[in-house]
């Protein structure tokens, strides 16, 4: 027997169990995504960057190959 939408007793609003892990799910993916930025911007040392000294040329399409100086 298949449910139909009048069956169903959270078909306009959710309630209690299912409300609470809609509101879990939603508040641990804003923490996580919080934490990455903090993260990021924590951990991120801008003393490791290797700078590029050569300027580099964009190759015309159709070559394999960066021309010569």
């Amino acid at each position: 027997m298949e449910p139909t939408l009048e069956g169903i007793s959270d078909y306009n609003t959710l309630k209690g169990e299912k409300k609470r892990v809609v509101w879990a799910v939603i508040i641990i993916g804003l923490l996580i995504g919080v934490g990455y930025t903090v993260a990021s911007k924590v951990f991120n040392a801008k003393d490791e960057i290797i700078k590029v000294k050569e300027e580099f040329v964009a190759a015309p399409l159709g070559t394999n190959t960066m021309p010569v100086k």
